[in-house]
């Protein structure tokens, strides 16, 4: 070979090095990361995870396993509910013994990094998620519903007429499982099937779902400091199932309307004083059986909630701030037999607050399941009032039983995408919500249920 030829194959070498270098270098620039999904999947009884990468559409990594998750056993124990608080991910986990089997609760990091930078948060993926503690064993009451509120964890143990919280600012990089369990504190309150609001870190009000006898209407004040009951208010009705705080009040769902209370931070008010509101949302045409909701969702000064089905479906949304909130009705006007869930609430790019609500069916329906995306707030003035349904699209199915098998969706960091899961098909969806439009439909396998997102653009 001569010299020339020999100069040629290293020039054109050079140039393939430089291409693929290029092309690399690309690569890795449209694999930019979105978020990092996590999801339940109700069948293998684990969470599961994968990057979302930006793209038109977004694309999904490859969906994993969380490292250490403990084995659940798919015939007794299920997942209840999640949150995501700070980059950590804390899942309940229920039994079908009362407890007596294994239940309680498992925190997970998800490897993401939040690092505030000139007036924004740049976000980094070079974690893979662990499991930083479980706390699963016959003493944890076999937990169901789970809270976020200032940023903490609150697990109702319902076996155990309380509730366990957990600060996830207060974990240390070092601590291992047991430190970490060591300050989940248990505050008692509540009972039956409980549900429950916090305020201002400081005192607590967990309910109990009795219709009839002594605890009918119960809600227990449990003061932080001391971790004790200070005092009981009695309702007037009863099955309360659904809790939350806002501006100042406590609201709760009993089986006519909604009643509220001021919070009393201080836990120091004589219960024979507290002045107990009742809103009426109604009565059913057919039954003639009061209206009732079952779970709130809050978006700064406003609690939402759903009730009815079908025709008379309807997203409710009130001012907590009002000195005398009372509801807006929207009428969602859903198919015969259809049920709405949700909401779930978020703010899309732009400061604009929306709410998506999936319209389900019973478990076997063929009836097409669809999802109503709601403008909450058209003019931007801060009042709901104006609130309408954007766009009705079609969804995948769901896979209902009991509390499992639901869509579920959650708004990412950028503003700008919803994911949900539609357990009946094995997907994830995401919407891009300014738009009102189903942009991808990504194939995870399983019964994907509850989802949360963690971290926004990556390198921003």
């Amino acid at each position: 070979m001569n010299t020339l030829s020999l100069t040629r194959i290293r020039f054109l070498a050079l140039i393939c090095l430089v291409l693929f270098t290029s092309a690399a270098q690309a690569q890795q620039q449209e694999r930019q990361i979105l978020s990092r999904i996590f999801f339940q999947d109700d069948q293998a009884k684990t969470i599961r995870w994968a990057d979302l990468y930006q793209g038109s559409p977004p694309t999904l990594g490859e969906v994993k396993d969380v490292d250490g998750f403990p084995t659940i056993d798919p015939e007794s124990q299920s997942l209840v509910q999640m949150e995501a608080v700070d980059g950590m991910l804390f899942v309940g986990v229920r039994d079908d013994k009362d407890g007596a089997h294994q239940s309680g609760w498992v925190l997970i990091d998800s490897g993401v990094e939040a690092e505030p930078h000139d007036g924004h948060i740049d976000y980094h993926y070079s974690s893979k998620p662990k499991v930083r503690a479980a706390c699963l064993d016959e003493k944890q009451g076999n937990p169901a519903h789970l809270y976020v509120y200032d940023q903490v964890f609150y697990l109702a143990n319902d076996k155990r007429e309380g509730y366990t919280r957990l600060d996830p600012s207060r974990v240390r990089p070092s601590d291992d499982a047991d430190a970490i369990i060591a300050q989940a504190q248990f505050l008692p309150g509540g009972g039956g099937h409980i549900t429950l609001a916090a305020v201002g870190n400081q005192v607590g009000y967990s309910t109990w779902i009795d219709r009839e006898g002594d605890n009918c209407g119960r809600v227990d004040v449990t003061n932080f400091a001391n971790r004790k009951i200070a005092y009981s208010l009695k309702l007037p009705h009863g099955g309360l199932h659904g809790a939350t705080a806002s501006s100042g009040k406590v609201f709760f769902a009993p089986t006519d309307g909604i009643c509220w209370v001021q919070a009393d931070v201080a836990a120091s008010s004589n219960p024979e004083q507290v002045k107990i509101n009742h809103i009426s949302l109604g009565k059913h045409l057919d039954t003639e059986k009061p209206i009732r909701t079952g779970a709130f969702a809050t978006l700064g000064k406003h609690v939402l909630f759903v009730t009815g089905d079908g025709p008379t479906a309807a997203l409710q949304m009130l001012d907590a701030a009002s000195d005398e909130p009372v509801p807006h009705k929207l009428n969602l006007d859903l198919d015969d037999g259809a049920r709405p869930t949700g909401p779930a609430v978020g703010m899309a790019i732009g400061n604009f607050p929306m709410a998506v609500v999936f319209h389900e069916h019973a478990a076997g329906s063929e009836t097409q399941n669809k999802v109503s995306l709601v403008e909450l707030d058209p003019n931007a003035d801060g009042d709901f009032t104006d609130a309408k349904v954007g766009k009705v699209l079609d969804v995948g199915r769901s896979k209902v039983s009991g509390h499992a098998g639901h869509h579920a969706a959650t708004f990412l960091p950028d503003q700008r995408h919803v994911v949900f899961s539609n357990p009946g098909d094995g997907t994830l969806g995401v919407l891009r919500v300014r738009r009102l439009e189903a942009v991808a439909e990504l194939k995870v396998g399983g019964v994907p249920s509850k989802i949360e997102a963690i971290g926004g653009p990556s390198g921003h």
